[in-house]
């Protein structure tokens, strides 16, 4: 069974956090050197996997004592917001270099664009704070479908993000701001997580 609340609480935790991640940036920069749905694809793909292994982990830490699953889970959310506070700082800076790397290697057409697409996010990801957070949201819900359902969903509103108006939004909106606003939303979920251990 699908629980509704806990697709959005999963959908909006992996949203924040990944929109000031390089997965943002790195399909911004192939999408504007091979064709964007193409890339968009790819990228789908990669987050596909890698929310399948992510939800089985999380699934399989699930049958761990609940306490220690929440303890767990609100120790990643201190985690994540740390990492993206620390981030922040020189998320701006960083940006032009992220774009130079990633532009290096978007020299492919056709299907090796899905191919390179899928290649790149997947190394990039692998890991990642997003990856690690489902795994958390699993094991904390014990709602592996919910929280695949709004993991991927989210993921995939980046990448698409990101290809349709990545580089409007970033004209008008600091990588750093959504660094911090992605660090709050860690500091909460970390708070809600202590205050279900305790109640």
């Amino acid at each position: 069974m699908i629980d509704p609340l806990v697709v959005a609480l999963a959908f909006g935790a992996i949203f924040v956090v990944e929109l000031p991640d390089k997965t943002f940036i790195a399909t911004l920069v192939m999408s504007t050197r091979m064709r964007p749905l193409l890339v968009w694809i790819g990228v789908a793909l990669a987050f596909l996997v890698q929310t399948g292994v992510a939800v089985g982990v999380g699934k399989a830490a699930s049958f761990l004592p609940a306490n220690l699953i929440h303890a767990v889970a609100a120790l990643m959310f201190v985690i994540g917001a740390i990492i993206l506070f620390r981030e922040a700082r020189s998320s701006d800076d960083d940006e032009s270099e992220q774009e130079e790397e990633y532009a290096a290697r978007s020299t492919a057409q056709g299907f090796r664009v899905v191919v390179t697409s899928f290649l790149v996010l997947f190394a990039a990801e692998w890991g990642d704070l997003s990856q690690l957070l489902t795994i958390s949201l699993v094991a904390k819900y014990d709602d592996p479908v919910s929280v695949f359902l709004g993991s991927w969903g989210a993921l995939l509103a980046v990448s698409g993000l990101a290809v349709i108006v990545g580089r409007v939004l970033l004209q008008h909106v600091q990588l750093s701001v959504l660094h911090y606003v992605g660090a709050t939303v860690c500091v909460l979920m970390a708070g809600l997580t202590v205050w279900e251990m305790t109640r």
